[in-house]
């Protein structure tokens, strides 16, 4: 069966990937043979994204191949990570039991996610409403204006000359103007995703004032919390460390898991693999974290616990944006209201003040 093409129009949400792990787990779990739990979930799904690659799934499986390696046809539904979870349990015979981890994992990457878009979220909704209230008034509200002054026999503020000025570039350059932001912004997001561009930008982004703590964090949460349940389900330290490093989307973050798989596979221990990538990156917390779970033989636990501390400074800083970025909005917001307010009705008070002279 030729394989289904996943794309912008045909995409597998990350909660119907959730929803599917969560019911293959129940099913397996209660004694229901693979293959059969799938065709089940086939029916479930019927006309979704999900379905039609559970369709060629189901087809997979019923001809004896494993599940591992009919997901792995769909690299953009099922990562690295899901697909060793998988394969892990079909060769270990522990399929139930990785389920079950995959399930816990993808809630908390889930919840995490939630998180970190309820934090952009008000801030967000706020930058799109004043961006486009901004681009009303200038391309129809501010020309309006050139006319109307020009006619006054009196000498303007400076403040209303200021908005003359921007009155008149609107009125004969708004519409290219704004098409051109419009284009550098798509350009620039093309840019940044460019091989030679993205590792800086990557870079750039870790040390964004109290976004780039957000986005450490959540990095070191992937690391961790993937590392810690892969270890869990007997996964080799560096095949996990290896997968892991696929897991996270920071390159930089990348790049420095696989310098320390090198320094493991030179036979250096992992505390000692990771104090070398040390840094804002990896904090010293980690390190002496990971070298106190090698030293009593709770590695997994340790990973685990340093997931759920980093997730609780994660929501911190979500309160952190918040609190901080509200009043700074409406600071902005408020003094450019009042500088338009100041710049018309100036000139019209000075102008009525003459009529009565």
């Amino acid at each position: 069966m030729k394989n289904i093409e996943i794309n912008l129009f045909n995409k597998v949400k990350f909660v119907d990937k959730l929803t599917f792990t969560k019911h293959l787990a129940i099913m397996v779990k209660s004694g229901i043979s693979l293959s059969s739990a799938i065709s089940t979930l086939v029916a479930q799904t019927k006309g979704t994204a999900l379905g039609k690659v559970l369709v060629s799934i189901d087809k997979d499986t019923r001809n004896g191949s494993p599940l591992a390696k009919s997901l792995e046809k769909f690299p953009k539904v099922f990562d690295e990570f899901y697909l060793s979870m998988i394969a892990v349990g079909e060769e270990s015979g522990t399929l139930e039991k990785n389920l079950d981890f995959l399930v816990r994992h993808l809630a908390k990457e889930d919840a995490l996610r939630k998180k970190v878009q309820g934090a952009l979220l008000y801030p967000s909704i706020v930058l799109t409403a004043a961006t486009v209230m901004a681009m009303g008034i200038s391309l129809f509200v501010l020309p309006q204006f050139v006319e109307f002054f020009d006619s006054f026999q009196v000498e303007l503020p400076l403040a209303t000359r200021i908005l003359l000025t921007v009155a008149n570039f609107m009125k004969n350059f708004g519409i290219l103007f704004f098409a051109a932001l419009i284009g550098s912004f798509f350009i620039s997001g093309f840019v940044v995703n460019t091989k030679f561009i993205k590792p800086f930008w990557h870079r750039f982004v870790l040390h964004i004032p109290l976004f780039g703590k957000l986005i450490r964090y959540s990095q070191l949460v992937n690391f961790s919390r993937n590392f810690g349940v892969m270890l869990s389900s007997g996964i080799t330290v560096t095949r996990s460390l290896e997968t892991t490093a696929n897991t996270v989307s920071n390159l930089l973050y990348r790049d420095k898991i696989e310098k320390m798989n090198i320094y493991l596979k030179k036979g250096k221990n992992l505390s000692e693999a990771i104090s070398k990538e040390m840094g804002d990156e990896f904090p010293v917390l980690v390190a002496r974290m990971i070298a106190v779970g090698e030293e009593t033989g709770n590695l997994e636990e340790t990973l685990i616990y340093l997931s759920e501390f980093y997730e609780e400074e994660i929501d911190g800083i979500t309160k952190q944006i918040t609190t901080i970025l509200e009043p700074i909005l409406l600071l902005v917001i408020g003094l450019v209201v009042g500088f338009v307010a100041l710049a018309i009705i100036t000139p019209i008070y000075e102008l009525t003040g003459s009529v009565r002279r």
